[in-house]
């Protein structure tokens, strides 16, 4: 049972993530925090509020007037570079 469990972790850690603007900013986070100073860059302090949680990234580039494809490029260009 846990060499399944250990075969679907490691397939799981050699995927890289590709944000789009419909990712949930909680789920980047959940997958890896240390994506959080990217979030702080753009105003978003509350990163434990469920709204802040909930939002897109599209949403929260709106919101806090960032260039979505400018946050986009860096947060895929952080999690690839952790995959490399």
């Amino acid at each position: 049972m846990f060499d399944i469990f250990n075969m679907l972790k490691k397939n799981e850690e050699n995927k890289t993530m590709q944000v789009t603007r419909e990712t949930i900013i909680g789920d980047i986070l959940d997958m890896d925090q240390t994506t959080a100073p990217y979030f702080m860059e753009i105003g978003m302090h509350c990163l434990g509020c469920p709204a802040s949680r909930g939002e897109t990234i599209a949403e929260a580039c709106e919101v806090h007037g960032v260039d979505c494809d400018e946050l986009l490029e860096k947060l895929n260009a952080h999690l690839a570079s952790k995959k490399a």
